[in-house]
């Protein structure tokens, strides 16, 4: 049996946080309601001038060991539970004094928080809410009679609910409720599951994600996305794409997520001013300088064809200055990406006829002194599942030189450079750079010769003189007789392949000089 309508008589509010509980409180009491409520909750509402009835008294039991035992009892749980429409439910409610719950309140104890400030692990087990999620679950489950909010945001919509139904809430609104409920204990126990958990791979993972934003379409328009974000214990306490702050600019597609998280990795692991733009996940243009203004030159020269509609994220504030450089007539980016804009930037491109409101600016927040967890797990999707490993943000060995020619201080600098941007670009990755500056890339090749070739052909002249980054080792000497022949003049690599004696010959047979790193960086 199903009552779609059902009234709300008794309700029960405990509540961490306080917002908007008193006015809550005094809504139902003002319809007839009568309030439960516990410690600090009941305080609140008493000074609210809300008559409330403690826990306490419906139970018989004090609250007792600090606080940790005071919902846990029948009479609270079978006041949730009891089916109304089963007759030795409500026989044995009232035989036992169990009087019914209509509407439960429950605002957990903020166990994230007490992760995020550091807290001991003797506080951060007090964060733990056990009589909480009881009552969330008691309530969902008897959702066909019970109203159970976990979320005070959702106060104003319950109350507007009472007074369309003169009282009562519809069945659709209560399940609506409880599917959420649900969905914030799952992640409530996942975020408690993981801090406990010690292994690289345990039996079940739990990911607690929220909805950030819906967006503008997936991949293409015919597909529908939407952005999910993971707490700090799960993401790093660090500044990410996915929790960026827009400025302006029309919604963002699935699309310009991806290419703005992989320009943001990108340009933040490099030291110094630096800019990147990046088109379809990978970099076209990269460069750093000693202002961000000469790092964007620099690195839209690097291939001013691919930057156009590309993304450009910067490690550093952007000024009024290079914005005016920026969004000039004949270029194009879809979104910016920098810690934080200067006063005047968003007026700027508001004001261009072309840029005008559809580029995004996002600030992501500085990323100055930031030090990136390598336990923190990504994690990518299969078809019928997700695959899950540790971030590649591991510093790099000291590379060592295995041939005759050692690199020039200025070689040095730019192979540091290539190899710090070559675990950005798709496999098989190559890269060119010259001057501190990107000027050639080969990404997601087949073969690691024709990634070669491809670097070569997008940096033309501008090899010469250049040095490569291999994001894996060269299985032939193909790749480096390649190199030589566009003008490359150092090379760093991994090493590791049982030609490596035959690729260092071939270095030393062209004047090339080649560090090896022991550290692949494969990105598919």
């Amino acid at each position: 049996m199903s009552i779609d309508l059902f009234p709300v008589r008794r309700a029960l509010i405990s509540a961490w946080k306080k917002d908007g509980v008193a006015a809550f409180g005094q809504a139902l009491a003002a319809r007839g309601v009568e309030v439960l409520s516990t410690g600090g909750t009941a305080k609140c509402l008493r000074d609210a001038g809300v008559a409330v009835r403690d826990v306490s008294d419906l139970t018989g039991f004090p609250e007792m060991m600090d606080g940790r035992v005071k919902t846990l009892h029948p009479r609270v749980h079978g006041g949730l539970l009891h089916l109304r429409h089963n007759a030795s439910h409500v026989a044995e409610a009232a035989a036992h004094g169990i009087e019914p719950i209509d509407l439960v309140l429950v605002d957990l104890y903020p166990f994230e928080a007490a992760l995020e400030r550091g807290a001991s692990r003797e506080d951060t087990i007090e964060m733990i809410d056990i009589g909480g999620p009881a009552m969330i679950r008691s309530a969902s489950k008897n959702h066909e009679a019970v109203v159970v909010l976990t979320d005070l945001a959702d106060m104003e919509r319950t109350l507007a609910e009472l007074e369309a139904h003169g009282g009562k809430t519809s069945l659709a609104f209560r399940r609506k409720l409880a599917a959420k409920a649900f969905r914030r204990t799952a992640s409530y126990d996942a975020l408690i599951a993981h801090w406990l958990t010690e292994e690289a791979a345990p039996e079940r993972l739990v990911l607690p994600l929220e909805l950030r934003q819906v967006t503008r379409y997936g991949e293409n328009p015919h597909q529908s996305g939407a952005v999910y974000t993971l707490p700090p214990a799960f993401a790093g306490r660090e500044a990410h794409v996915a929790t960026a702050q827009q400025i302006c600019g029309k919604e963002l597609s699935s699309n310009n997520f991806l290419d703005a998280s992989a320009a943001f990795e990108a340009v933040r692991s490099l030291k110094g001013s630096a800019a990147v733009i990046v088109k379809h996940r990978n970099p076209c243009g990269a460069a750093v300088a000693a202002n961000p203004l000469e790092a964007f030159d620099r690195a839209l020269a690097g291939d001013v064809l691919s930057a156009f509609g590309g993304i450009l994220a910067l490690n550093e504030p952007m000024s009024l200055e290079l914005a005016r450089r920026v969004g000039v007539p004949e270029r194009f980016f879809e979104v910016l990406v920098a810690p934080s804009f200067e006063a005047g930037v968003v007026e700027h491109f508001a004001s261009s006829v072309k840029w005008g409101k559809s580029v995004r600016l996002l600030a992501t927040g500085s990323v100055a002194g930031e030090v990136r967890d390598e336990a923190v797990r990504e994690f990518r999707s299969i078809d019928g599942g997700v695959l899950v490993q540790q971030r590649d943000v591991a510093p790099d060995p000291e590379p060592h030189c295995v041939t005759r020619r050692t690199p020039t201080s200025a070689e040095a600098e730019d192979l540091q450079l290539a190899f710090a941007l070559v675990r950005h670009v798709t496999s098989n990755a190559i890269v060119f750079v010259r001057g501190g500056e990107l000027v050639g890339c080969g990404a997601g090749q087949m073969s690691r010769v024709d990634a070669v070739e491809l670097a070569a052909r997008k940096a033309g002249a501008k090899a010469d003189g250049a040095v490569m980054a291999s994001d894996a080792f060269f299985p032939f000497a193909d790749g480096i007789l390649a190199a030589a022949k566009s003008g490359i003049r150092a090379v760093i690599q991994p090493g590791g392949s049982v030609r490596d004696a035959e690729i260092t010959r071939a270095c030393d047979e062209h004047g090339l000089s080649m560090l090896l790193t022991g550290r692949r960086h494969f990105r598919h």
